[in-house]
C-alpha cells in the first residue's frame, strides 16, 4: 500500500491536524515507512506463541468477594444538598 499526498491531506483533515503543503511530502514518506514495517510484521512466524498482555507476566490482584457496609444509604445522602425519599435530588436537564 502506498500513501500519496491526497491521502495525507485527507488523514490530516480527519485527525484535525494542520499540515502545510511543505509537510505533505515528508509525511507521505513517513507513513509509507510505517506501513512497510507493519507489512513486515505479517511475515513473522508466530505459530505456537502465546498472546501477551504485557512484557512481564502479571496477574491482577484479587480480593475476597465479601459483603461490606455499602448498604447504608444515609451516609452518602448526608452530603447531598437536597434529598427526597432516600434519593439525591438533581435538576432536570432533559425535557
Amino acid at each position: 500500500m502506498s500513501v500519496d499526498a491526497d491521502t495525507v491531506r485527507r488523514v490530516a483533515k480527519l485527525a484535525r491536524i494542520a499540515v502545510t503543503e511543505a509537510e505533505v511530502k515528508d509525511l507521505a514518506g513517513e507513513l509509507n515507512d510505517i506501513l512497510t514495517w507493519v507489512e513486515q510484521l505479517g511475515e513473522v512466524d508466530v505459530e505456537g506463541v502465546e498472546p501477551m498482555t504485557s512484557v512481564t507476566p502479571m496477574r491482577l490482584k484479587r480480593r475476597q468477594d465479601v459483603v461490606t457496609g455499602g448498604g447504608d444509604a444515609s451516609r452518602p445522602l448526608a452530603n447531598a444538598p437536597e434529598t427526597q425519599e432516600g434519593f439525591f435530588v438533581v435538576p432536570k436537564i432533559v425535557e
